[in-house]
């Protein structure tokens, strides 16, 4: 079973990041710039919330808000889940799925050491099924 320390050795631990005070037209540069769609808000030392594309759209795009003057602090998700590296990919999506999120920062000893999205966990998924179907073809057609 492939763990969370496993997909970020895969994809990588950069974690980008952005202050509450900041702009939300500066979270929209840095998601297009990294292609990503969730930066991790930190006010520095601590983890303060999770800005994602969709909460922009709903809460600036949809709402008629502005962009250049709203603060992120003001759409962000501040209660966040997070994962540790020692759960299983599918312990993730699981929490994924029943909480209707698509990022998961990642801690360890209480530091941000990585995030993965959705569709890290369904790639990982995806290799280790292709993974043991090869090896069971291999089984199967006596390639030992």
């Amino acid at each position: 079973m492939a763990t969370i320390r496993h997909v970020l050795l895969q994809k990588g631990r950069k974690v980008h990041e952005i202050h509450p005070n900041a702009p939300v037209i500066e979270a929209l540069r840095l998601m297009a710039e990294h292609n990503v769609g969730a930066l991790v808000v930190t006010d520095d030392i601590h983890l303060a919330g999770i800005v994602t594309e969709r909460d922009y759209a709903r809460k600036i795009a949809l709402k008629g808000r502005t962009s250049l003057e709203t603060p992120v602090r003001e759409i962000m998700s501040s209660r966040v889940i997070c994962a540790r590296l020692d759960q299983t990919v599918e312990e993730c999506m699981a929490i994924m799925t029943a909480r209707a999120v698509r990022h998961l920062p990642v801690l360890e000893h209480k530091m941000i050491v990585g995030i993965v999205s959705i569709g890290d966990l369904v790639r990982s998924l995806i290799e280790d099924k292709q993974f043991i179907i090869e090896q069971l073809e291999h089984y199967i057609h006596g390639d030992r």
